[in-house]
C-alpha cells in the first residue's frame, strides 16, 4: 500500500477539503486527486464523496480512517527506530562479568540518557561480521591474533591493559604471598578451562607460557566461572589467572586470594572494535569516554604480547 496515498487520504479527512490538503502537503490538488483515486481503486471502495463545502468520508473512508492513521504511525515508529541516535547503541562485552562490562557501567553512569543494549558475542570472526553488518555498533576485544589482521573497514583503538592476577585457595603454596613474580609461577599449575583455541584469549596465553615458561592447563569442560571458583578453593595444587578488574563473587568459606603477579606484570589489552562508516552519533561518545579513561599502554614493567601495539 502506498503510504503516502495514505498520508494525503488523512490530510484530506482532517482538512475536509481537496484544495486545504493539497496546501499543507506542498503538492498540487490534481496530485491529491491521483493520489487519492490510486488509493480507491487498490481498495476497492469510495473513500470520499463530493459535497458543496469540500469533501466528506464515506462510511468505508470512516472505517478506514483510524486505520490509516495506525499505519502512518507504524511507519513513523519504523523510520525511528533506525534513525541515527534513536535506536540503543549495541556493545559486545563477551563476558558479564569482566572488565568490559566494567568499561561499559561507567560509561553508562557517565551517559545514563544514551540508550544501550549490551550483548554477548563468543568469537572475534562472529563479531566482526555483527559490527560490519550492523546488528552491533562495537565489540570489546584483544584486537586479533597473529596472522589474523582486521578487515580494512574495521577500526580499532586500544582502551585498557588490564594486569593479571593469580587466585589461589587458602592452602595453595603461594596463598600466603601478598605478590609473585612471574618466575615464581613456572612449575606451579595454573588451570583455565575457559581457554578454547582459535580465540584471541588462546593466543595470548600461548605467548604467555612460550615467553615464561609457565604451565596452563585447559583441560576439562567448562562449567563456569563459579565451577571454576569451587575447584580452586578445594584443589591445593591449582592456581588460575584472573583479571584484575574482573568482578566476581564467592562463598565466605571458599577464602579465595587474589595475588598480584610483578616483574614483570602481565597485561591483557583490551580494545574496541567499529565499523570506520558507523554513524550512531553515541558511538563517537563512547570512544571519547573511553579515550578519557583511558592510562597509557605498554608501561615499565608490563608485559603483552608482540602482536599487541597500541593504536
Amino acid at each position: 500500500m502506498d503510504l503516502e496515498a495514505v498520508r494525503t487520504f488523512v490530510a484530506v479527512a482532517e482538512a475536509g477539503q481537496f484544495q486545504k490538503a493539497a496546501a499543507d502537503l506542498s503538492i498540487t490538488q490534481q496530485a491529491v486527486s491521483k493520489r487519492i483515486a490510486a488509493l480507491e481503486r487498490s481498495l476497492g471502495v469510495r473513500l470520499f464523496t463530493r459535497a458543496p463545502r469540500g469533501a466528506e468520508l464515506t462510511i468505508d473512508g470512516q472505517a478506514f480512517l483510524p486505520h490509516a492513521r495506525e499505519l502512518l504511525r507504524v511507519a513513523e515508529r519504523a523510520v525511528a527506530s533506525v534513525r541515527p541516535g534513536r535506536r540503543p547503541l549495541r556493545v559486545d562485552v563477551i563476558a558479564s562479568r569482566g572488565a568490559q562490562s566494567g568499561l561499559m557501567r561507567g560509561f553508562h553512569h557517565a551517559y545514563p540518557e544514551i540508550g544501550l543494549d549490551v550483548v554477548m558475542v563468543f568469537e572475534i570472526e562472529t563479531a566482526i561480521a555483527a559490527i560490519r553488518s550492523g546488528a552491533i555498533d562495537a565489540s570489546f576485544r584483544a584486537v586479533a591474533a597473529p596472522g589474523q589482521p582486521l578487515p580494512e573497514d574495521i577500526e580499532s583503538v586500544r582502551v585498557l591493559d588490564e594486569p593479571l592476577q593469580l587466585l589461589t585457595g587458602p592452602v595453595h603454596a603461594l596463598a600466603g604471598a601478598r605478590s609473585v613474580t612471574v618466575a615464581q609461577l613456572a612449575g606451579h599449575r595454573i588451570w583455565m578451562p575457559g581457554i578454547v583455541p582459535g580465540t584471541e584469549w588462546a593466543a595470548y596465553y600461548h605467548d604467555l607460557v612460550a615467553e615464561f615458561g609457565l604451565t596452563i592447563e585447559a583441560t576439562g569442560p567448562n562449567f563456569g566461572s563459579d565451577a571454576l571458583l569451587d575447584t580452586i578453593s578445594d584443589t591445593p595444587a591449582l592456581a588460575t589467572f584472573m583479571g584484575g578488574h574482573t568482578r566476581l563473587i564467592w562463598p565466605t568459606g571458599h577464602d579465595l586470594r587474589r595475588i598480584s603477579v610483578t616483574d614483570p606484570t602481565p597485561i591483557y589489552p583490551h580494545s574496541l572494535l567499529w565499523h570506520r562508516d558507523n554513524p550512531h552519533p553515541a558511538l563517537a561518545t563512547l570512544r571519547a569516554h573511553l579515550a578519557a579513561t583511558a592510562a597509557g599502554h605498554d608501561a615499565a614493567g608490563t608485559w603483552a604480547p608482540g602482536w599487541v601495539t597500541p593504536r
